[in-house]
């Protein structure tokens, strides 16, 4: 069996497939992967031994860069977008037996499978971005809502528009020349009614609606690489020390929040570990209570902090909430807010109020977080926090091989 795995965006939409791949590839099927063009993501995919297909523009330059495309461009680019999805896809389907999808709007996917006669599936890494009449949607880029509407079914119809209006006709052009009819619905059709959501039940749980959801668990990878030694020894050196690190996040707001949390964790008398993310973070002076890292296993090392400060990304909440370490989440766009929001509820850490913390106000929520009840609460959690996701979504994807299969003659 061969199986195509599709994502567009950033390290969050990433590593759930590389969860996938590996289990795909331990139950004996083959993988591929198309994804940006960034070295590290193919770094990534090779070094679990998948090979990547290049689809699209690198991201880490669009995300770290000063002048993000503006709204007016922002059709061109769809249709840009679109006409690199199948340029790509439809070789790199040839010879697949099915093709899970996932990331940003993942429009011609769907499209290459139906040309293939192949099973697909669409996956989402946060509930947000699946029509809910329980919450809103999150209005896309250049698309804002009109703010006289309130309710949430009206403003996914509207949000099924906008969709349409940015793909629609660059996707029924492509569906044309494959001999296949034109699409009303973009978002839906991308979606289809039974799309798969992995995240953890525990952490994210799926409220029903009129969707048949298949809630799989988050696709996680274990890691086993060791700590680097210099790392090791400032951990052994001391009371555990507190962990800020902001992702992909843009490089100024990023920037920003990394020095106001060293700030507010050393008025806490705590020492700092800074995660460089894309931003490339440093350390704010040469004092010797602060470490900064790149590239790490954060499984490992969650486990030794007595904090993470975070953007509230959905991979880096997960690590934290297995690691069972409390967390203060200062989340800034798309579906962070969604997952501070998660972490108050569940009383595993904090939620910052705002995209821009001062120091008093990360002091505020971070002395909440290091608090001893929420450390006892971010543990009690843990242990209810799945580790099996990415298998149980490899097994369905190869059982839903075997249903379209005929069966063999003898």
């Amino acid at each position: 069996m061969r199986v195509l795995l599709s994502t567009y965006g950033s390290r969050g939409d990433i590593e759930p497939l590389v969860g996938l791949a590996v289990r795909l590839r331990a139950l004996g099927a083959e993988v591929r992967v198309c994804a940006p063009p960034d070295e590290d993501f193919a770094q990534r995919f090779a070094g679990v031994g998948v090979e990547l297909v290049p689809v699209g523009w690198p991201v880490r330059p669009m995300v770290t860069g000063a002048v993000p495309p503006s709204a007016a461009d922002l059709p061109r680019r769809a249709a840009e977008w679109v006409a690199a999805q199948f340029d790509k896809l439809v070789e790199a389907a040839e010879g697949c037996d099915a093709l899970v999808a996932g990331g940003m709007m993942p429009v011609a996917e769907r499209s290459v499978t139906e040309r293939l006669g192949i099973p697909y599936v669409y996956a989402s890494y946060q509930p947000v971005t699946l029509p809910s009449p329980h919450r809103p949607p999150l209005p896309r880029p250049g698309r804002p809502f009109p703010p006289e509407v309130t309710d949430n079914r009206a403003l996914w119809d509207l949000d099924a528009q906008d969709v349409k209006e940015l793909f629609g006709a660059a996707l029924n052009t492509h569906r044309a020349s494959m001999g296949l009819p034109p699409v009303d619905n973009v978002r839906d059709h991308v979606y289809t009614d039974r799309p798969w959501l992995a995240t953890d039940p525990t952490l994210s749980p799926w409220q029903p609606t009129d969707l048949d959801v298949v809630q799989t668990g988050a696709w996680i990878v274990p890691d086993e690489r060791p700590l680097p030694a210099e790392l090791a020894a400032f951990l052994d050196a001391g009371a555990p020390p507190v962990y800020v690190g902001f992702g992909s996040m843009p490089m100024r707001a990023a920037k920003d929040a990394a020095r106001v949390a060293i700030e507010a964790i050393r008025a806490q008398g705590r020492r700092v570990i800074v995660g460089r993310g894309w931003a490339d973070l440093a350390l704010i002076d040469d004092r010797d209570d602060c470490f900064a890292v790149g590239e790490v296993n954060q499984q490992a090392l969650f486990g030794r902090v007595a904090a993470v400060v975070h953007h509230g990304g959905a991979g880096t909440t997960t690590t934290a909430a297995r690691a069972g370490v409390p967390q203060v989440v200062v989340p800034q766009a798309v579906d962070q807010p969604y997952w501070a929001g998660r972490v108050a509820d569940l009383g595993i850490g904090t939620a910052h109020d705002g995209p821009t913390p001062t120091a008093e106000s990360l002091s505020a929520v971070l002395r909440t977080a290091l608090a001893p009840g929420t450390r006892a609460r971010a543990r009690a959690v843990a242990g209810a926090i799945r580790a099996d996701g990415a298998t149980v979504a490899a097994q369905l994807v190869l059982d839903a091989i075997s249903r379209e299969r005929p069966p063999m003659s003898v």
